[in-house]
């Protein structure tokens, strides 16, 4: 564990400060959902001196709760991490607080690998400084009308909405400045709230913070998100593609990183005709290289792949360029303390600790083999023709193969971790391949 997990402040201090009477302990599971307990402020203290265990059926079921796995479903040693303390954003007098599952079995954890990834850059002299910045629906469903038959067709929320809509703003005012209001209780910073092409479609980047917390912050916006618009009668939907009439929603990630020596940005040169320097560009080359094979890492729903085809302002092969929308890496250097790389590929619905883990790792090793990405890519990129090692793998079972058989994902990040995710993303994929969609029986049903 790197430096960061061993400064933690003292626990009581900060549930007093926080005054809450209870905490609810969580622990992202592999898709990113939140999975929490609420225990007694009492009982938080003493799990966190004890140890918290928890069950490693995280590890063994699906996004639908179907277990794959086998074995005894033991309770295994977790850690509680009390510098990710936060206020409750409901209800006063509570807390919230990060756990996840001790070593050696949290290795299959998305969030250990990033923080060992993290501690990695900080060996080569970097501090690391990202942001995510979301798109979703808000559908005007909730669980039971979604259940009821709002799943194949739901009904959308605000359905006049345009991209940079004044409109939508001005009439959900209350709303929005409610969900504002939320994060800011969270510690999570929102940089920016728009809308986007669709029906009761919002964007909101959020604030760049450093090391874990950056990851933290964007998977605890994404569930506390549909909590809180749940709490309102609606749905925040953050699927890939909701269905083939709306664009796709991604999950656009911010990375830069700094010399821990002084601070200075590490991906800048002024005196390179492009601004970038040798590491930006290594970092680049990694990313590029290893972004094909590593692809399940950041885009692991069967969904995710319904998104990344031509006209989807969703990259459909590893490339980079300056200021580029139509490329996976784009490179933004309006300003030298700004300058920074957008990776372009993740959608809504990605693991944010794991896309994080994934770009990180893949730049990381960029950097450390000197890697050359090659000239950067000009104009559309969707009417290029790629090389056929930088075309993505085009659904979840040849991603998952492909992770299965990359050596770089498995130095970087180990057997267990590789081993546990391919069998969870072959096990997702292979639930998708036995349906049988309305779409197949429209086309088939009377010629074949």
């Amino acid at each position: 564990m790197p430096s960061e997990n061993h400064r933690a402040p003292d626990m009581h201090e900060t549930l007093d400060r926080i005054g809450a009477h209870h905490v609810h302990i969580g622990i992202f599971d592999q898709d990113g959902l939140f999975r929490v307990k609420r225990v007694s402020r009492a009982k938080a203290e003493k799990l966190h001196k004890g140890g918290y265990p928890f069950c490693d059926v995280l590890y063994n079921w699906d996004s639908a709760e179907q277990t794959y796995g086998g074995g005894d479903y033991l309770d295994m040693p977790a850690e509680i991490y009390p510098e990710t303390l936060r206020p409750w954003p409901f209800e006063g007098d509570q807390a919230l607080c990060i756990a996840d599952f001790a070593q050696p079995f949290g290795a299959r954890s998305a969030r250990h690998q990033l923080i060992g990834q993290i501690a990695k850059a900080e060996a080569m002299g970097f501090s690391v400084h990202s942001a995510f910045e979301f798109e979703f629906n808000l559908l005007d469903e909730t669980a039971a009308s979604l259940r009821a038959g709002g799943f194949a067709q739901p009904k959308h929320y605000a359905l006049g909405n345009r991209t940079y809509s004044l409109e939508t703003l001005a009439n959900e005012a209350p709303l929005l400045s409610g969900l504002e209001a939320m994060a800011e209780r969270l510690g999570i910073g929102i940089d920016a709230l728009h809308t986007e092409l669709g029906p009761g479609c919002l964007e909101i980047p959020l604030s760049h913070a450093p090391g874990v917390k950056a990851a933290d912050d964007a998977a605890l916006f994404k569930n506390f998100a549909r909590t809180y618009f749940r709490r309102h009668g609606l749905t925040a939907c953050f699927m890939s593609k909701l269905n083939e009439n709306l664009p796709g929603q991604s999950g656009h990630l911010h990375v830069s990183l700094r010399h821990l020596a002084g601070g200075a940005p590490a991906f800048v040169d002024p005196s390179a005709a492009d601004g970038l320097s040798a590491t930006a560009r290594h970092f680049i080359g990694g990313l590029t290289r290893l972004m094909p094979e590593m692809l399940a890492l950041c885009s692991q729903t069967v969904n995710a792949y319904r998104r990344m085809v031509p006209g989807m302002w969703a990259p459909t092969h590893a490339s980079w360029g300056i200021q580029n929308r139509t490329v996976a890496v784009r490179v933004m250097n309006d300003s030298p303390e700004a300058t920074r790389i957008e990776f372009r590929v993740p959608s809504a619905d990605t693991n944010p600790h794991a896309a994080l883990a994934m770009c990180l790792g893949a730049g990381l090793w960029g950097i450390a083999h000197r890697v050359d990405p090659g000239p950067a890519a000009t104009g559309d990129q969707y009417l290029s023709l790629p090389a056929p090692e930088r075309r993505f793998p085009t659904d979840l079972g040849i991603a998952a193969d492909r992770l299965d058989a990359s050596a770089a994902a498995r130095a970087i990040f180990g057997d267990v971790f590789i081993d546990t995710f391919v069998r969870a993303r072959r096990h997702e994929h292979t639930a998708f391949a036995r349906h049988v969609s309305e779409w197949e029986r429209e086309r088939y049903l009377e010629v074949v």
